[in-house]
């Protein structure tokens, strides 16, 4: 049987990436997807790509009356909804010394204070027994060169999925976090830092991985669907990376 017949599902950055990914894989398990993104067309393509089970709602989740919009459809729409994947986030890669004020706000608008609201405004049509799963980094474990604001950001989600997993327990609502260590995402892409410095580098990423190689997005959404099914209906409160090791060892 599907693990996820009959759920409702809603991810964010859902046009591309892990995203996209996690919600093939959902819809292909059963669920009505929403996926949500600030690019119409990408998010539409991205939607036909998933098939008859997917819809598309554009929203910038750092746009509160645009998840206020958001949810008023789905709840028109669905009447619930039973998983979130809190995906979207940006990160602006900057060493310390050249970070503005404009990276800062921009990476805390988009992966904290836009992540908190995602799901704060999303609990009304929670269900009971409903998962939530918050995309984090092992950015949040390591203190690496020119990631300190993306980090922090990434340590303010690995918190929230402790204290949520408090104060929703009383609705049996699961919280946990996974974090994605090298991955092959358009993220890539949009880093701000030229590819060259970015292909010099990955070999010495890559030498300290145990696995060694760079992930697929493919791999980090079964492990979404783990979270977001039975499968995992007594874990809460996890952080669970998909990095091949590379920050466990």
């Amino acid at each position: 049987m599907a693990k996820l017949t009959d759920k409702i599902a809603v991810v964010t950055g859902g046009g591309s990436g892990i995203g996209l990914a996690s919600a093939k894989l959902f819809a292909q398990e059963g669920a009505q997807v929403v996926i949500v993104g600030r690019t119409k067309a990408a998010l539409e393509q991205a939607a036909v790509d998933i098939g008859n089970n997917a819809v598309a709602i554009v929203a910038d989740v750092s746009d509160l009356d645009a998840l206020d919009a958001l949810y008023a459809e789905v709840g028109k729409r669905f009447g619930r909804i039973d998983v979130i994947f809190a995906n979207a986030g940006v990160n602006n890669l900057a060493p310390f010394g050249t970070v503005t004020p404009q990276d800062f706000d921009n990476q805390f608008n988009v992966n904290v204070r836009g992540l908190f609201f995602t799901v704060q405004k999303a609990l009304p049509l929670l269900s009971n027994g409903a998962s939530v799963i918050l995309n984090a980094s092992i950015a949040h474990k390591k203190g690496s060169p020119m990631h300190s604001v993306y980090g922090a950001t990434k340590a303010a989600t690995r918190s929230f999925a402790r204290s949520w997993t408090t104060d929703l327990k009383d609705r049996n609502i699961r919280v946990n976090s996974l974090s994605p260590g090298l991955v092959e995402t358009p993220i890539f892409g949009k880093l701000g830092v030229p590819l060259e410095a970015i292909t010099q580098a990955l070999p010495t990423l890559l030498a300290a991985m145990p696995m060694g190689r760079v992930g697929r997005v493919e791999e980090a959404a079964t492990v979404a669907l783990f979270l977001a099914s039975d499968d995992s209906s007594f874990v809460t409160g996890i952080d669970l990376p998909v990095d091949g090791g590379l920050a466990q060892v």
